[in-house]
């Protein structure tokens, strides 16, 4: 049970703090795509701080009324939707620029 659990509490660990981390890394090859400038990055990272922030003060009312697994769930489960929705729309801008190449 207690190897479960270390399993469980690792993957929301990476579930949770991968996305913040990813930021810096691929931005050098995601400014291109997106057509966004290098300074953006530090306007994305400003909102990622600010929402980190109102989420902490916010975090013991949550807890208190949903409990852990239900707000790691939601948490883990609205990170994916966006990386998945960003992903998608990735793909629908990378296509849109292959068609419009002569």
């Amino acid at each position: 049970m207690v190897t479960v659990l270390l399993i469980v509490i690792y993957l929301v660990f990476i579930g949770l703090g991968l996305p913040d981390a990813l930021l810096g890394s691929a931005w050098s090859i995601m400014k291109f795509d997106i057509g966004a400038a290098t300074e953006m990055a530090g306007y994305i990272s400003l909102t990622v701080s600010f929402c980190t922030v109102v989420s902490s003060l916010f975090a013991s009312r949550l807890l208190h009324r949903f409990g852990t697994g239900k707000v790691a769930l939601f948490s883990i489960l609205s990170t994916t939707i966006a990386l998945l929705w960003c992903q998608k729309r990735g793909e629908i801008c990378v296509n849109q620029q292959e068609r419009q190449k002569p």
